[in-house]
């Protein structure tokens, strides 16, 4: 489960107008922390980012894998985002219920009746299964979401990326930044600079 502060920092996020890719980027942070302060390890970079976009579907996050994924990674995106459906359908549907049992005064069976249907439409992972993934990611390292790994993993998915792919999202991503995002930006860029240089 995602904490609530990741949560709420992706729908203001969503309020604002941003991108389905920038909402999600707030679970893999959270995910990159959780590595580093040694609540689980990752075999990879790739592993921590995809766990992350795994939670921010999950949590309604509507984030398409990418035209060139593997079908596996387009199955589980589409498992995924079906889970976040099941989640807010159940909700829905037990709401419903009380609000109707309120209104009609029908007996408390019926009300019982479709509050176990509606918690069948979510399907629960078994607890050995979810304990057995937990304790596989313990036994992983913290140099996943080191700097130098994220950095290595950055660079290899933008060298996947065709040159003007790689120009239209640094243009939307100035647009985007407003006058002191861009400031701040280019004042990060010539402290950089200059220490490439000395």
């Amino acid at each position: 489960m995602p904490e609530k502060k990741t949560t709420a920092r992706a729908r203001k996020d969503k309020r604002e107008g941003k991108s389905a890719s920038t909402q999600a980027g707030e679970y893999v942070r959270e995910e990159i922390e959780h590595v580093r302060e040694g609540k689980h390890g990752a075999r990879s970079a790739k592993q921590a980012i995809a766990i992350g976009l795994s939670k921010a579907r999950r949590d309604g996050v509507k984030a398409k894998p990418s035209k060139s994924a593997s079908k596996s990674t387009k199955k589980k995106a589409a498992q995924d985002s079906r889970a976040s459906t099941r989640k807010r359908s159940a909700g829905t549907a037990v709401k419903k219920s009380a609000s109707r049992k309120r209104a009609t005064g029908t007996s408390a069976r019926k009300s019982s009746a479709r509050k176990s249907a509606a918690k069948k439409t979510t399907a629960r992972k078994s607890a050995a299964r979810s304990q057995a993934s937990t304790a596989a990611l313990k036994r992983e390292g913290r140099s996943a979401a080191s700097k130098r790994a994220l950095s290595a993993q950055g660079h290899k998915a933008a060298a996947k990326r065709s040159a003007s792919s790689r120009s239209a999202s640094a243009k939307k991503a100035a647009r985007t930044k407003g006058t002191t995002g861009r400031k701040t930006a280019a004042r990060k860029a010539a402290r950089t600079r200059a220490r490439k240089a000395s």
